[in-house]
């Protein structure tokens, strides 16, 4: 064939493939901008109804700083019963009103828009976040404050011509739903931590992470109140009277479960209605002689000081169930009777309680409040009078009239809401423990902070626990610090550094000589203001001592085993005005969580650091018995026998 020829007929088939491709390219071109135009239309959908969503959120939330400050604003004293209805009902309404625009929300970011979009590269992770977190917040609003206010609602409401206590049908008819609502609030934490928490847009980012923080702090707050509404009708003597000890506190004179135990009362609970029948100082209970083993672990921990049957020393622990037990048998050694749990609170309680219910005043015309209390408690007291006598008159005149003023508000529809929430305030940060002596709702409560134990877990942990060693009232103006720092990890363990500093912030001079008396008699010369402490730091379970110093010196231990975890103590003198730094050195199981911190309640805070641990995965554990090192650990008796002497000589408490 011609090459002419040849060429031609290319050309032809050059020709006939181009024409294909125009046909098909102009088939396709609808197809294209089809495509296209879906695309931009669904992109539009998901802009224009993530406003929207946005925008009913936003509404959401301002509804539900209503319901917040409906709920929250006190009572005031002149309310009526026609004042709390129209409380009641704005908080329904913006009950109702956030309810709906988180509906309203939920249903914009739902579709087939959403659902594909989720599953696109760069944009599925954005989209999901914010789906879930529609679908979260729907979900509160929509199943689980509905239940919460009309539960609310209910035990505020009066109870009737019978008086204004708690209705204990309407709690135990509520605990059903409070237990869904515990559930629906888990499921809800658990989806909304799955959720992609760093996507394109900041702010969306922002949401998901104060969303799951306003979770976290609702899950424990609903399973409290869930727990609370199984137990309480039982407690509150909804089938049979009960009788409870009250034990009030002194943290000017430290002990683990805060402070020295001092006045007392006896309070009966009769279908929900409460009733103080006795008061007493701490005079009353001193002569005692409980009868109850705690085993021979608290034995080895606290038997030289005598701690069963010397009422000062009875809560040295921090484990709070081991003082009630004693508590409580103490009583029935004094009084013959059998009690069915143990309260206690301090000062601080008391001031929680008071901005609640308003101030009280004493039979000689004293003021207390919740701004004042604490002082008087903890420091007035003293100064204004040097008759203990008369000083421990005027404490239990003080506990007496505050416990009237909250008897009175828990009777009283209008305050009884602004109680209830202090109430829970003080019981879910442990600030105030319960123990009971039925062992089912004892079982409950240990595992709560109300319960105030010491965990019986192996999860990283960290104590800093002081008992004061002195017989001084000087721990009112000591401050904590406790630094934690995880060090390597290796196949013996990781490596913890504990820092921990106690400072005596007490003035060197103008105290009286009861709160600066030593009563432990040192062998060395000592100053106004100088005080002594056993400092103990609990450790996680399996831990060992390295090494101990104070003030960068090596220091003598006196080691133990408490509910697991080895316990390390030090006997420190700290002069007015001065610190003393404590360092540890411990071999930990490896782990990557960050430690439980222990907060002993004492008139200032602990400040406690916990630096970030790089974590220990793939390490394997060390020596997982839980027992102390001895080798690095050297017992300090004589300084132990001191301590018991200056704790047991300390009797004298408010």
């Amino acid at each position: 064939m011609p090459w002419t020829t040849r060429k031609l007929q290319g050309s032809a088939v050059v020709s006939h493939v181009t024409g294909l491709v125009r046909r098909n390219h102009r088939r396709a071109r609808p197809l294209m901008w089809a495509t296209a135009a879906t695309l931009l239309t669904g992109s539009c959908w998901l802009v224009v109804t993530g406003l929207y969503a946005r925008s009913e959120l936003l509404a959401a939330r301002g509804a539900l700083e209503t319901l917040r400050n409906s709920v929250t604003a006190p009572a005031s004293s002149v309310s009526t019963a026609k004042d709390a209805a129209g409380r009641r009902e704005r908080g329904e309404a913006a009950a109702r009103s956030a309810a709906a625009h988180a509906d309203r929300a939920h249903r914009l970011t739902t579709g087939p828009a959403w659902s594909m979009a989720a599953y696109l590269p760069g944009l599925g992770g954005t989209v999901e976040t914010v789906r879930g977190t529609a679908k979260a917040v729907d979900r509160l609003t929509g199943d689980v404050l509905p239940a919460v206010v009309r539960t609310a609602g209910n035990l505020a409401d009066d109870a009737g011509a019978d008086g204004g206590h708690l209705d204990l049908s309407e709690l135990r008819k509520a605990a059903p739903a409070l237990e869904n609502v515990s559930r629906q609030v888990a499921v809800t934490r658990a989806e909304t931590r799955k959720l992609p928490s760093h996507t394109w847009l900041p702010a969306l980012d922002r949401v998901r992470d104060e969303l799951l923080g306003r979770l976290d702090r609702m899950a424990p707050a609903v399973e409290d109140a869930a727990t609370g509404a199984r137990l309480l009708p039982l407690m509150l003597g909804e089938d049979r009277p009960r009788r409870y000890l009250v034990v009030f506190q002194n943290p000017a004179e430290a002990r683990g479960t805060g402070g020295m135990p001092g006045a007392h009362a006896l309070m009966t609970a009769d279908r929900g209605r409460l009733a103080l029948t006795h008061f007493g100082h701490d005079a009353e209970m001193v002569t005692t002689h409980p009868k109850v083993d705690l085993g021979a672990e608290f034995t080895a921990m606290y038997g030289h000081y005598d701690a069963v049957n010397t009422w000062p020393n009875s809560n040295m622990s921090p484990h709070f169930p081991y003082a009630a037990r004693i508590w409580s048998a103490a009583w029935l050694d004094r009084s013959g009777e059998r009690v069915d749990g143990v309260l206690s609170l301090d000062p601080g309680v008391l001031a929680r309680l008071l901005a609640a219910t308003g101030p009280t005043r004493t039979t000689d015309g004293t003021v207390v409040t919740a701004d004042n209390v604490v002082d008087l408690s903890e420091r007035t007291n003293y100064t204004r009078y040097s008759d203990p006598l008369k000083r421990k008159a005027f404490l239990l005149d003080m506990a007496r009239a505050s416990a009237g003023q909250l008897l009175a508000a828990a009777e009283d529809p209008q305050r009884r809401p602004g109680l209830l929430l202090g109430l829970y305030d003080v019981l879910s940060n442990g600030q105030m423990n319960i123990w009971s002596a039925h062992r089912d709702e004892q079982r409950e409560l240990e595992s709560r902070p109300v319960g105030g134990s010491l965990p019986l877990k192996p999860e990283p942990y960290a104590g800093l626990v002081v008992n004061n060693a002195a017989g001084t009232k000087l721990d009112y103006y000591l401050d904590r610090t406790l630094d934690w720092r995880p060090g390597r990890c290796t196949a013996a363990g990781r490596e913890v550094t504990v820092k921990a500093v106690v400072a005596n912030n007490a003035p060197s001079q103008g105290l009286p000589t009861y709160v600066t008396d030593r009563l432990d008699k040192p062998p060395y010369a000592t100053h106004d203001g100088d005080n002594r402490l056993l400092v103990s730091y609990y450790a996680t379970a399996g831990a060992d001592l390295i090494k101990a110093t104070v003030d960068g010196r090596t220091a003598l231990t006196s080691p133990g085993i408490e509910r697991g975890h080895p316990v390390y103590t030090l006997d420190v003198e700290v002069p007015a005005g001065s610190s003393r730094t404590v360092m540890l050195q411990l071999l930990e199981p490896p782990a990557d969580d960050a430690p439980t911190v222990l907060n002993q309640r004492l008139p200032r805070p602990l400040h406690a650091t916990v630096h970030p641990s790089s974590g220990c995965k793939g390490v394997l554990s060390g020596d997982p018995t839980g027992q102390p090192s001895t080798a690095a650990v050297i017992p300090s008796t004589a300084s132990a026998i001191r301590a018991a002497h200056a704790l047991a000589s300390s009797s004298d408490a408010p």
